[in-house]
């Protein structure tokens, strides 16, 4: 997105004074004296040319393709697991925030430094290690492309399950952090269920592995805290991986609508069979002419919606569970229906709806992407609401939707540089998120929480809730110093009176 960033003075130099937030869970910023530059001490562990403080650098890492930016002081980039503990104890002397941060593909504003930040970036821990093909693990390192790790497993007919749309740039470890979610995790889970382990380094420098390889680790699930918490816990540097084995066979399907509703209906008979496809993902007719402009990928321009359906499994399986999905398709008026001759159609098919987001750029400069779920029951009231919320606005309003499991991605198109137009537009997408909440949703399904959700997670949690979080996090980071003012609004941590 291009929106005007709020790298607010960046000509200021490394040795001057830090600004860091007063409380750096969340609360009203403020000013401190940082006693002790770190940027030398910096430069004689890594080398001048994996550090750096000039001020394009620091705008260019100033934000990831959410609309928020901060204002970094250093960035950083390290080789090895040691090199980041070493940076970690660094900043914690200098008492400055550290914020990790992978491809900068994130949506919610999870990688934003805070001021003053030194940002800590992982591409470079990008090896593939110790793969076992028996036991279908693998460890692997944060800055690995998450394409670029089924690519490699190919071969020995092994692929990661997670696929987000960014997965041809975003990183192993971008997806631990936003427990990211993707088409094909309708059936095999979102990143959660694909983690076993990861290595990280503590907010004192210390380096750590949680879960392991046992299909049930004795102890607390401190896996489960780490996969999701945005950078908030720990750095992760290392991740084990489960590998999953690649279909004996696939049928990829496009169901053709005259209107959404009709789509919608469709994905939920074929959920109520109790058939559980790979993949069903939809989008609108304003979407579809903007991913078929770009990408040429078949797509009817003149239809009210599509839905992209595939089943995997035995190929008398996909056979039985295709025509199931064609005689649904059909009782909802679908116009057309084709299924994909080869590997190459299902290849455009899918190139199409995975370059949906990229394919805005011809239609405005700038989009603000929303991310929530509701129960699939629920699915054509909410879209009703979204689209009224954006109708009532005189917004833009393109949808692309992990159908199957209730995940919308409301996508607004609009131009930064008219005076209130983003505030106007992030208004609206509240909106949107308060609709899917009141429908018995909730924030996120994939993207994470970060900053622009992060005012809004009273919507469904309790004070104690919130309270509970808190905990958790002043446990494993007690300083706030991991990516502060993420997640948790201002005041989650409820004071000892209230406790009391």
């Amino acid at each position: 997105m291009h929106v005007a960033n709020s790298c607010a003075d960046a000509g200021r130099s490394g040795s001057e004074v830090f600004t860091l937030p007063h409380d750096r869970r969340g609360d009203d910023p403020g000013r401190y004296d940082v006693t002790m530059d770190p940027t030398v001490e910096l430069i004689d562990l890594l080398g001048a040319s994996r550090v750096h403080t000039h001020p394009v650098d620091r705008i260019i890492y100033a934000k990831d393709s959410g609309v928020t930016a901060g204002d970094p002081a250093v960035i950083v980039l390290p080789d090895t697991t040691e090199e980041v503990a070493a940076v970690v104890r660094i900043a914690s002397r200098a008492g400055i925030p550290i914020v990790a941060r992978g491809a900068g593909t994130g949506l919610a504003g999870g990688a934003v430094p805070a001021p003053g930040s030194i940002v800590i970036v992982l591409t470079r821990l990008n090896a593939i290690e110790e793969v076992d093909e028996i036991g279908r693990t693998a460890w692997v390192g944060p800055g690995v492309v998450n394409l670029d790790l089924s690519r490699a497993l190919a071969d020995r007919g092994l692929h990661f399950a997670p696929d987000p749309a960014s997965q041809q740039s975003s990183t192993i470890g971008g997806n631990v952090g936003t427990n990211a979610g993707g088409p094909h995790c309708l059936a095999e889970g979102t990143t959660a269920a694909h983690i076993l382990g990861v290595e990280m380094v503590t907010a004192d420098g210390d380096v750590v592995i949680v879960g392991g390889e046992a299909p049930d680790e004795p102890g607390y699930d401190l896996r489960g805290l780490i996969v999701g918490s945005e950078g908030t816990l720990g750095i992760v540097t290392r991740v084990l991986v489960r590998l999953i084995q690649n279909p004996p066979d696939v049928v990829t399907m496009l169901l053709v609508f005259e209107n959404i509703h009709q789509a919608a209906q469709t994905v939920s008979d074929i959920v109520a069979t109790g058939l559980v496809p790979a993949a069903l993902e939809m989008m609108d007719q304003p979407m579809i002419v903007a991913v078929e402009n770009f990408m040429h990928a078949g797509l009817p321009t003149d239809a009210g919606a599509v839905l992209i359906a595939e089943v995997v499994g035995h190929p008398a399986g996909t056979v039985v569970e295709a025509a199931l999905i064609e005689e649904i398709g059909r009782r909802n008026d679908a116009r057309e229906i084709r299924t994909a001759a080869d590997d190459d159609e299902r290849a455009l098919l899918w190139k199409g709806r995975k370059n949906a987001f990229g394919s805005i750029a011809q239609s405005a400069p700038d989009y603000y992407l929303s991310d929530t779920v509701v129960p699939r029951t629920r699915f054509v009231d909410v879209l009703d609401e979204i689209y009224a919320i954006a109708e009532r606005d005189g917004l833009r309003l393109m949808n692309v939707f992990h159908a199957g499991d209730g995940n919308f991605h409301p996508l607004v198109t609009f131009d930064a540089s008219e005076p209130g137009m983003s505030e106007k537009v992030i208004n609206a997408a509240h909106d949107m998120v308060h609709a899917a909440v009141a429908a018995g949703g909730t924030l996120s399904g994939e993207h994470g929480i970060g900053l622009e959700k992060r005012d809004l997670m009273h919507l469904v949690f309790t004070p104690e809730d919130l309270d509970a979080q808190a905990r958790i996090r002043d446990a494993f980071d007690p300083e706030g110093s991991l990516n502060p003012g993420k997640i948790l609004p201002a005041g989650a941590r409820l004071t000892e009176e209230r406790d009391a």
